[in-house]
């Protein structure tokens, strides 16, 4: 479980860093409009954004109240993979003992 979860957050904090160097060094405008203009890139969107959606249905199933799941999915859209990355650390332990639970 602790291997998981540090995984999981190694693999956050590598996100970061890649977002922080494409800030300093990218061009947003212009990957945003490639992104938005090619068919490619409205795939990678579209498949980003329905990752997104299937994470806040799982989200709202785990979280045992309303207020908790807005909370931990309203700013999916906006922080990403990083924030799906911080509730699975959290999560992953009461996760898992649910599934053992089931099985």
């Amino acid at each position: 479980m602790i291997l998981s979860r540090l995984l999981v957050a190694i693999g956050a904090f590598v996100l970061g860093v890649l977002i922080w160097l494409a800030i300093t060094q990218g061009d947003f405008g212009a990957a945003g409009g490639w992104l938005t203009s090619d068919p490619w890139g409205r795939v990678t969107l579209f498949d980003l954004y329905l990752g997104f959606f299937f994470l806040a249905l799982f989200i709202a199933f785990f979280e045992k109240t309303w207020w908790r799941a807005a909370i931990w999915i309203a700013p999916l859209p906006i922080l990403g993979n990083i924030w799906a990355a911080i509730w699975l650390v959290l999560a992953l332990p009461e996760l898992a003992r649910r599934l053992r639970a089931r099985g």
